[in-house]
């Protein structure tokens, strides 16, 4: 067996180095630590604190859902782990990458609730390394590991939305 082949079978996984949801939470705090409300010792509007804490709420149940439909497929939902299906139904008929959508309206519901605006302003270098240090290692993988199925997959159905 090649040394190329001996490679891909020991790494079957997209070597994400970076936990999107450490990635999310690093860009969200650093926003509140230096933007908030809560800095005072304040919660601020009450409207504004419900409206983004039910944005979160919503979020984390779409990512629950989305989560138990790799569990029930047999798959693996960290992109750590080996995938062993590529999923096309739920959610993954309308994105690629429904849990990291749903991640980025949970952040955005967070920063509401805290008023934190800098943790909005910052919300897109967070999208940048999903994107360009997630998600390209991820749909690399997937190509490799499922070929022609993805790349038909990746051909009807968006990145994001």
């Amino acid at each position: 067996m090649s040394q190329n082949k001996e490679t891909k079978k020991r790494k079957d996984h997209a070597g994400v180095l970076i936990p999107p949801p450490l990635c999310f939470l690093f860009f969200l705090v650093f926003g509140i630590l230096f933007n908030s409300y809560w800095l005072d010792g304040t919660l601020g509007p009450a409207l504004q604190i419900f409206a983004g804490f039910g944005i979160v709420i919503v979020a984390l149940l779409f990512v629950f859902i989305i989560a138990r439909s790799h569990e029930k497929s047999g798959s693996n939902v960290e992109p750590w782990k080996p995938t062993t299906v590529v999923l096309k139904k739920g959610f993954y008929r309308f994105s690629r990458n429904p849990i990291y959508v749903f991640m980025t309206v949970g952040y955005v519901g967070f920063s509401i609730a805290a008023g934190s605006w800098l943790a909005l302003a910052l919300l897109p270098g967070a999208l940048l390394i999903i994107r360009y240090h997630v998600i390209a290692r991820e749909e690399r993988y997937l190509e490799e590991k499922f070929g022609d199925e993805y790349l038909s997959y990746k051909a009807t159905v968006r990145r994001w939305l």
